[in-house]
């Protein structure tokens, strides 16, 4: 992975930062859609989209309503949005020869797509673009409530692989943390599997496999349900899958829609994160063992988002977020790994780098409780960093420096929405209900 050192940047005060962050989301703008980086990750990619369209809300709704319209103009028929669209002629892989979409009948027929979801923040999206323009957003909104909703029945229709509530997730790459450590183990037990070496771009032999074996299945849902080999329910999708069922209870009413589905299904994702994820913290569950995977990672503190997260539960991953396994060991919030655990590395992707757009979920979990000093701490360490390093894919959660990608969307747009008048700790999030 790439780095620079921190002093190698110069200070810049907000207004200058805040026109570096426009700088970069118009040049990765493809006129559709805003590429993560330029190079590396030339098309577009759901989760990277949905937070881009967060970071644009407050002060360029427009460009924010038309992020999402991208992200959701390549939904499938039967509500899956795909966690990739291809949108330009340059290459990557694995790119539309290896999903195939345009051989699915629920696929769009003119824009292909990966045959995988991601985490379903897009709903959460939506109501922080009609929360900060209230009027302006309702027409936005009724357009984008029926894909969000069909979303939203697709997980709960195919991906409640356990039957409590929780969706599972059936590939690493529809964690967005595809690197994590907390997939090692699922990933080692693979039956079949070829030897985990690297692959094309970097990806492992595990990766395309699973992706492939799916693909090869027709992406039946049954088979994911008999035969896929990986099925995790991870506590960061589910947490943020709560957070939007509980935007999308409150964007009903304005669709002219019952509230009550999305009320009722973020009730039953709170019960299933505690019955059956919930071991002194938060950890994935492993659905082929039915083991949990006891690793701490910052996706333990997805469930955080939740505002009827009882207090005791809050009380405990806050104590955990604050320890020196985590904030407390590291001079940059946050650590995406246990700094203590063996699978802790700096300098390698989701292993322990800090990343920008969980700590802006942190932010805003925080704010949900009325964690009001923990939240400020987080936003200005998390300034900090673009400051010193500029807006990197992902930072060393130990002295700060930039590592992966320069010119990282999401890095870009999340700090628009922390230099914003009160950002993330203004209250509305946490104080509407």
């Amino acid at each position: 992975m790439d780095t620079e050192p921190m002093e190698s940047r110069p200070a810049v005060d907000d207004d200058a930062l805040a026109r570096e962050a426009l700088s970069v989301l118009d040049a990765n703008w493809t006129g559709r859609a805003t590429m993560p980086a330029p190079g590396l990750y030339p098309h577009q990619w759901s989760w990277d989209s949905a937070f881009v369209a967060i970071g644009l809300a407050r002060s360029h709704p427009s460009r924010a309503m038309a992020e999402l319209r991208g992200a959701l103009a390549g939904q499938w028929r039967d509500g899956m949005v795909p966690h990739m669209i291809f949108r330009t002629a340059e290459a990557y892989f694995p790119g539309p020869a290896v999903w195939r979409s345009q051989d699915h009948e629920d696929a769009p027929a003119d824009l292909p797509t990966s045959g995988l979801t991601a985490p379903p923040l897009h709903a959460l999206a939506a109501w922080w673009i009609w929360r900060h323009h209230g009027d302006r957003a309702v027409g936005f909104v009724r357009e984008a409530y029926p894909r969000l909703a069909a979303h939203h029945d697709y997980l709960a229709a195919t991906r409640d692989l356990g039957g409590s509530g929780l969706a599972a997730i059936v590939h690493p790459w529809e964690s967005g943390m595809e690197d994590s450590p907390a997939w090692d183990r699922p990933l080692a037990a693979l039956p079949g599997a070829p030897p985990n070496g690297a692959g094309p771009a970097g990806y492992t032999d595990h990766f395309v496999w699973l992706a492939t074996r799916y693909r090869d299945s027709g992406y039946r849902p049954e088979y994911l349900g008999q035969e896929h080999p990986f099925a995790v329910e991870d506590p960061m999708f589910n947490g943020m899958w709560l957070a939007a069922c509980e935007a999308l209870a409150e964007l009903a009413p304005v669709a002219g829609a019952d509230s009550r589905p999305h009320a009722e299904r973020a009730a039953r994702i709170r019960r299933a994160l505690l019955d059956r994820l919930w071991d002194g913290g938060f950890h994935a569950r492993d659905l082929r063992t039915g083991r949990l995977l006891r690793l701490a990672t910052v996706g333990g503190f997805g469930p955080l988002l939740d505002p009827g997260m009882p207090g005791d539960r809050v009380e405990d991953m806050v104590r955990t977020l604050s320890s020196a396994r985590f904030m407390g060991a590291s001079g940059y919030p946050v650590p995406s790994c246990d700094v203590r655990a063996e699978q802790f590395d700096r300098a390698r992707y989701w292993r322990g780098p800090s990343w920008i757009n969980m700590n802006w979920l942190l932010c805003r979990a925080c704010a949900v409780h009325g964690l009001w000093d923990l939240a400020e701490g987080l936003a200005a360490d998390t300034l900090r960093l673009v400051r010193q390093a500029g807006f990197r894919e992902c930072y060393d959660p130990f002295d700060g420096s930039g590592r992966g990608c320069r010119d990282f969307s999401w890095s870009a747009a999340l700090t628009l929405d922390l230099l914003a008048d009160g950002g993330v700790l203004d209250g509305g999030a946490g104080r509407c209900r």
